[in-house]
């Protein structure tokens, strides 16, 4: 049960994170000029497992003042995700949309690179909505399940952001075709399908 959780965790944290974004394009593109890459993983990565890490605990506190918040959280971040399977795989059948990252450009200080990227990260409104979906949905595994779930989604965090930070030489030519995210979408949209629909059924 444990690594099932895990494994759930991972593939639903991979299937939100792995979106054309403004916060991806930034870190792909100053992966591509090896400048400040390790900094801008942590700090990715770092702000999902916090934000995440609180919305489990609040999420957590509201069902102990209210048990049939589960309920509520279940149905609701089932039809979530399944409407973001929806809309993903509906951009998935209108390709276009390419990852576009730069290799040149002049240096840039750390910490303009890091006030970019927490701007980018942090004042993006969809973060937060994804964050509470999360923890709410993380809770409906029970108090103990929800930190292993939570662990596949902290694991899809660091694994994505390491990917495409420091292998973003290798993943540039592949990402900068729109046929390549036609078919990452087509796959997270059959994954998010499936865990909404598991979610909707009680699973």
């Amino acid at each position: 049960m444990p690594l099932t959780l895990v494994v759930t965790g991972l593939l639903t944290g991979i299937g939100l994170i792995a979106a054309v974004g403004a916060q991806n394009a930034y870190l792909l593109r100053q992966g591509l000029r090896r400048q400040h890459v390790g900094a801008l993983v942590l700090l990715c990565a770092a702000s999902d497992v916090v934000l995440i890490g609180l919305a489990v605990l609040g999420v957590g506190a509201a069902v102990q003042e209210w048990p049939a918040f589960l309920d509520v959280a279940r149905w609701g971040g089932g039809l979530f995700v399944i409407g973001y399977g929806l809309h993903v795989g509906w951009r998935a059948l209108r390709p276009g949309e390419a990852l576009v990252a730069g290799a040149g450009g002049r240096q840039i200080s750390l910490r303009r690179a890091l006030t970019t990227m927490a701007a980018l990260t942090w004042l993006n409104p969809h973060l937060y909505l994804d964050i509470i979906v999360l923890g709410s949905i993380a809770n409906t595994h029970g108090p103990e399940g929800r930190w292993w779930y939570y662990a596949g989604l902290v694991a899809a965090s660091i694994l994505w952001f390491s990917a495409l930070g420091f292998g973003s030489r290798g993943l540039a030519p592949l990402l900068s075709r729109p046929r390549s995210w036609q078919v990452l979408d087509g796959l997270i949209a059959v994954v998010m399908l499936a865990i909404g629909v598991g979610l909707l059924l009680g699973g």
